[in-house]
């Protein structure tokens, strides 16, 4: 019934899309949808690589079976636990109970606490090998990339990495599952936003996962979400690792929040500041409007950052603190950070935004400028003089601005 798409001569893809989904870990929009990527190794002995969401389990046993054939199933390899991958496995194991689940002892933790299997384990460590019969598969962990227990799956034979999480985008599969029988355009920003949201916080270990890989000769990536990257392999590992390394392009993203327009005001100004001092990537952001998994994605993209916020209840906009707890938690390091706001009778949001640059360890660079009621000439000069700033900080026309 099914004709599946070959990886290789004997590895097949065997994951689904999802459609219906609106939002990914019920937190970041998928106007795209996503794919649960898995992969069936046929040989002497047979390995299904990471299972899918529990709600496609009924395409994805068929996809299976069909290619099984009759044949039994011999190992389920876990590298990830995370539900939308390991949701279906208490089923794959009522359809084929002498299936043995590979893991490390992490895997198996979590394999118990989730679906209370405790027998038919294979457990493997650092650098192990699996045999089974023309293919051979060595495992190497990947912890907090990005949940404790991850490992990825290396077959030595046709020199396919099984990379879990790492190198997967948002986006389903609309058709092809080879990079190179589509157009892979749409991934590459989609690729960032899944990094920033999702495994932003964890740099140190994707380097760490990296170096340990780049001595493998990996023709082929499998990952779990996304396109299986085989043409674009060097651009697909390079983003990851200007993103674990928290190096950005040059450009602005403007964030703010306004009530009745003021602040608002304030960051047109800036930004026009920006340009006219030749800052050509400058991305604005009405929190109220942009949802925070786009606005994280250009936090970890553009160099520069610059915040504003009008004083609410004695504090920051309630969607502004939203956002900034968001990005404090992911750690981003070795941004350029300006900062304004406004108020009416009692302004304390600059000082709140003073607390997020210490906090954040930041380079602040001009000079943060609060804004009572409507814009005067005052207030007007201090916001182009900030945009200016910016721009001469990212221009390195100055070495020293910061205030």
């Amino acid at each position: 019934m099914y004709k599946l798409t070959n990886i290789t001569d004997s590895i097949y893809y065997v994951g689904v899309n999802d459609r219906q989904k609106v939002l990914f870990e019920n937190l970041w929009p998928l106007p795209q949808g996503v794919s649960y990527n898995s992969y069936l190794i046929m040989d002497d002995k047979t390995a299904l690589i990471d299972a899918v969401d529990i709600g496609y389990s009924e395409q994805f046993l068929a996809k299976i079976e069909a290619q099984l054939n009759g044949k039994a199933l011999d190992y389920l390899i876990v590298n990830h636990m995370e539900p939308d991958h390991a949701g279906s496995i208490r089923l794959l194991r009522q359809f084929y109970p002498n299936v043995q689940i590979v893991g490390n002892s992490k895997t198996f933790g979590m394999l118990d606490g989730y679906h209370g299997i405790t027998e038919g384990l294979h457990e493997v460590k650092e650098g192990d090998v699996l045999d089974l019969g023309s293919h051979k598969l060595n495992f190497y962990m990947a912890p907090m990339v990005h949940w404790p227990e991850v490992m990825v799956t290396y077959d030595s034979t046709d020199k396919v990495l099984f990379s879990a999480d790492a190198f997967g985008t948002f986006g389903t599969l609309d058709g092809a599952v080879l990079d190179c029988d589509m157009n892979v355009d749409k991934y590459w920003e989609e690729m960032i936003r899944y990094y920033a949201n999702i495994v932003g916080k964890y740099g140190v270990p994707v380097q760490k996962a990296l170096k340990k890989l780049a001595a493998l000769d990996i023709q082929t990536i499998c990952s779990t979400h996304g396109p299986v990257w085989r043409e674009h392999i060097q651009k697909a590992i390079g983003i990851y690792d200007t993103l674990s390394r928290y190096e950005a392009e040059d450009g602005v993203v403007i964030i703010y929040g306004s009530m009745y327009g003021n602040t608002e005001q304030m960051a047109e100004v800036i930004a026009s500041e920006l340009a006219a001092n030749g800052v050509k990537n400058i991305l604005m952001h009405n929190v109220s409007k942009s949802h925070a998994s786009y606005i994280i994605k250009d936090v970890f993209k553009y160099k520069g950052l610059i915040i504003g916020s009008p004083t609410y209840s004695n504090a920051l906009f309630p969607e502004i603190e939203s956002i900034l707890s968001k990005i404090q938690i992911r750690d981003i390091k070795n941004r350029y950070l300006g900062y304004f706001g406004s108020f009416t009778w009692a302004g304390n949001a600059v000082k709140r935004l003073t607390e997020f640059a210490t906090a954040s360890k930041w380079e602040v660079v001009g000079s943060p400028v609060e804004q009572k009621q409507g814009m005067k000439s005052e207030s007007y000069v201090a916001c182009l003089a900030l945009g200016k700033a910016m721009a001469e900080r990212l221009n390195n026309k100055s070495e020293n601005i910061a205030e």
